[in-house]
This record gives C-alpha cells, sequence and structure tokens, in this order.
C-alpha cells in the first residue's frame, strides 16, 4: 500500500512542473506524460523539502499549477459518479475543493519514498482522432517492476489527466465505490462534511 501511495503521489503531482502550460497543445499525450514524469522525478531528487512531505509546500505548489495539467472536475464528478448531477452547484465546488485537499494531503508524504526510481514507457495505442487515451509506464526500482498508467483526454486547452492506474487500481473508481457508500449512508452532504473530517485528521497528523 505504501508504494501505490508514493506512485500515486507522483501521478497525481507529475503535472504541478509542468512551466509552460501552452505546450499542452502542441504535445502528443504520451510525450506529455513523458516530460513532466521526468521533470517530477528530478525535481523530487533534488527539494529536500519535498522528499521530507513538507506539506504546505507541495500544497502550495499544487495550488497553483496543477490545474492547467489535470481536470480536477472531471475526476471528482467521475469519483462521485451519478450523484454528481443530484449535487447542487455550491455542493459540487464543495466536493471539488474537499477532493483536491483529501488527494494532496493523503499522498503528499509519500512523495519521500521516491530515491532511485526510473520510468519507462510503452508504445501507446491510439488514432489520430482519438480525444482519450491511455498512456501506460512502469516505474522501475528496486523489486518488480510496477505499473503506472495515466487516463488523458483532449480539450480545447490540450491534453489533461483525469485518473490514475496504481498497481492494476484505477484512482477515480476506488473513490467511487467509497463515495457511493458514504452517499447512500448520509446524502452528499455527509459525503461532504466526512471529506472535511478526513482532511483534517490528515493535516493534524501532517502538523
Amino acid at each position: 500500500m505504501k508504494r501505490r501511495s508514493w506512485l500515486a503521489a507522483l501521478a497525481i503531482t507529475a503535472a504541478v512542473v509542468m512551466s509552460v502550460p501552452a505546450l499542452a497543445q502542441e504535445e502528443a499525450p504520451d510525450a506529455l506524460v513523458k516530460r513532466i514524469s521526468s521533470d517530477v522525478l528530478a525535481s523530487v531528487k533534488a527539494d529536500p523539502a519535498i522528499q521530507a512531505g513538507d506539506v504546505n509546500r507541495i500544497v502550495a505548489l499544487v495550488d497553483s499549477k496543477i490545474l492547467p495539467s489535470v481536470n480536477f472536475t472531471r475526476m471528482t464528478s467521475s469519483a462521485v459518479g451519478r450523484f454528481w448531477r443530484q449535487a447542487t452547484p455550491e455542493q459540487q465546488k464543495q466536493l471539488q475543493d474537499e477532493f483536491k485537499i483529501l488527494l494532496v494531503r493523503t499522498y503528499s508524504g509519500a512523495l519521500g519514498e521516491v530515491k532511485d526510481q526510473t520510468v519507462t514507457f510503452k508504445p501507446m495505442r491510439s488514432k489520430p482522432e482519438d480525444t482519450e487515451v491511455v498512456v501506460r509506464s512502469e516505474v522501475r526500482g528496486k523489486g518488480d517492476p510496477i505499473q503506472l498508467d495515466y487516463r488523458l483526454e483532449k480539450t480545447a486547452s490540450g491534453w489533461k489527466i483525469y485518473d490514475i492506474n496504481v498497481l492494476g487500481v484505477w484512482l477515480v473508481e476506488t473513490y467511487r465505490t467509497q463515495f457511493a457508500q458514504e452517499i447512500n449512508a448520509k446524502g452528499i452532504d455527509g459525503l461532504i462534511a466526512s471529506l472535511v473530517q478526513r482532511n483534517k485528521s490528515n493535516t493534524a497528523k501532517t502538523s
């Protein structure tokens, strides 16, 4: 589970180092993921604060850089599933805000686990007209290679990541099951309250 956490952290935060968002319109999705994955590995290995799990630093970085590279609205709506359409605009905003905090807080400390890993990519199977693709990769280090895949969609502002597969498990699908249970038991406001509480708990643990 620990390995899955830092891999998900790497995948979620891969986009934060994309310094020129306009390039996203010109790059193929696999080229985009390769570049930002390489940049993230280099950045993490060169930054003692991130390696030490400096949550405030990581949160600030994600807040300022992640939205151009990851479609959090789609990620959140997919995780909430059919209940998303039942939520009010205010509830949708709260869900998205809390879900983003949850992902960042949950996996930020795991970035400290990145040491000597490298990432290799498999050939991408897609057609020029495709608007959704999967970029498949493996993380190599000590032990067996670990699967790490990305789902991307083509938007007016370029390719954006909206789901991640770590060790055979898609992140959004995992949360969809959890969120459905929460909503069935306590409603949408109950899920929001639960996310708020989890985020407060994670903040207390890392403060």
